[in-house]
């Protein structure tokens, strides 16, 4: 266990919120692993606050200034909503240029009850949704949502990003253990919904 909410990956920062998530993945990384590229990434706690993430942010960025930021850990971001919307807003008043990135399971607005996306517009640059799957079924198997209608959901929230113009990239994880899914279904919802389409091939040993 450690307190890393803040750190580097191929040359970019990568803030870690929360270790908790709606979704339990069987291909999510920290399911094997504890770490990535040795920085620790299981919280001790959840009671941080943006002014601890920021402190964090600012001494890894005096040492390795960063173009860009993403929201991404061993958790899902937007369940600390708040707390993301301080830490995004100091980073753009202070550092305009960086872009800022969401990789996100896109379940906020069910968590939430409303549309949370405007609130982050002018504040994130893009999103990159977790679509995961064709079709429901497959998604409930691939990523264990822990509440129904999942697959719904993460569908309507990209679309919310595209209608707010907010770039948004809806991914899936291809090769799970030898495992493959329909990639052309998955692009063109991608695309009907408005959002670009990436494949993230699946890292055996991961970080």
């Amino acid at each position: 266990m450690s307190n890393v909410l803040v750190y580097t990956l191929d040359e970019k920062i990568y803030i870690n919120l929360t270790n908790r998530c709606t979704n339990d993945c069987i291909f999510c990384l920290r399911n094997d692993k504890a770490d990535v590229k040795g920085q620790e990434l299981w919280l001790d706690n959840e009671n941080s606050t943006a002014e601890d993430v920021v402190k964090q942010f600012e001494k890894i960025y005096q040492k390795t200034p960063s173009k860009e930021v993403i929201f991404c850990g061993y958790g899902e971001p937007m369940l600390k909503f708040e707390v993301l919307k301080e830490v995004a807003k100091y980073i753009k008043n202070k550092y305009p240029e960086t872009k800022i990135r969401i990789n996100t399971n896109g379940h906020a607005n069910f968590v939430y009850k409303r549309n949370v996306v405007p609130e982050l517009k002018g504040l994130v640059d893009e999103f990159s949704v977790s679509l995961n799957a064709p079709a429901e079924n497959e998604y409930n198997e691939l990523s264990q949502p822990k509440f129904n209608g999942a697959y719904d959901e993460v569908k309507k929230f990209i679309k919310a990003c595209h209608d707010e113009n907010i770039k948004v990239t809806a991914s899936v994880v291809e090769g799970y253990k030898g495992r493959h899914i329909d990639l052309e279904t998955c692009k063109k919802i991608a695309h009907e919904l408005g959002a670009e389409f990436r494949v993230r091939e699946w890292i055996v040993n991961g970080y």
